[in-house]
């Protein structure tokens, strides 16, 4: 990565900057994620590789700039594990992962406790940058911690269908409402992450196995009608007709 970002370099790894490459490991991270997903266990390997890339992209433009290093990169990392590792590196007991997470919080929100504030919010610590889904989830289960949050997944069904009922109200009001529509659909999208939390299920990854899923039987649809335009041509009954057709031929295919 020096010779690459030096005088004789490559002209485009020599113009990049923190902020160009941002979107480059989005995307790298959420191919890692693909991989995964796939067991393409000989893509995942070059893809950690791509994944890795980044971290030295952004620590070579680091060091150019004196801010830090890669070797100050994995000192950090070596810190971490062993002073939030207490149980492992130090006297401190945990039996099972639940007390071992809880350990790492209450190491991880005072690490990052201001200076002269005797405590801070529960949720000062959840990045706002997150991923909006991975963010609610976070701060369902901070919130959970002190007690705030349903009692269990039948609560958050009755939620759920409170959240869809002023949804529906909102839409049906005769002047333009965009931002009210928008609240209440982040609200009904806040309630479905924190029923995947109780129900001990990653949002992202059930959306995006069912995103595969979609695409499998719409492909499927394409094919089995003769194309796009075919499709174009038929009406809604008929299109579900076929998206029907398509589930019981996937559903009979993993029978075989």
């Amino acid at each position: 990565m020096a010779r690459l970002r030096g005088p004789d370099g490559c002209p485009w790894d020599r113009e990049q900057t923190f902020d160009t490459i941002k979107r480059h490991t989005l995307e790298e991270t959420y191919e890692v994620f693909d991989a995964i997903e796939r067991r393409a266990w000989p893509e995942l390997r070059d893809e950690l590789g791509d994944l890795l890339l980044q971290v030295l992209f952004y620590s070579q433009m680091a060091a150019e700039a004196g801010y830090f290093n890669i070797d100050d990169v994995a000192s950090s990392l070596n810190a971490k594990l062993i002073r939030r590792h207490p149980h492992i590196f130090g006297e401190v007991k945990a039996e099972d992962s639940a007390t071992v997470l809880k350990n790492w919080e209450d190491i991880k929100r005072e690490e990052n406790k201001p200076a002269n504030v005797t405590e801070q919010s529960l949720l000062a610590d959840v990045p706002r940058s997150m991923p909006a889904m991975m963010e609610a989830g976070k701060l369902g289960s901070r919130a959970a911690k002190v007690g705030f949050d349903w009692p269990d997944a039948e609560g958050l069904f009755a939620k759920l269908d409170e959240e869809i009922g002023e949804l529906r109200a909102e839409l049906n009001e005769p002047e333009d409402r965009t931002a009210e529509v928008e609240g209440e659909l982040g609200d009904l999208l806040f309630t479905v992450v924190n029923l995947a939390r109780h129900l001990k299920i990653d949002p992202e990854t059930a959306l995006r196995s069912t995103n595969a899923k979609f695409r499998r039987r719409f492909t499927a649809i394409e094919q089995a009608v003769g194309g796009q335009d075919a499709m174009r041509a038929m009406d809604a009954e008929t299109l579900e007709d076929e998206w029907r057709k398509a589930k019981i031929s996937e559903a009979e295919d993993t029978k075989a």
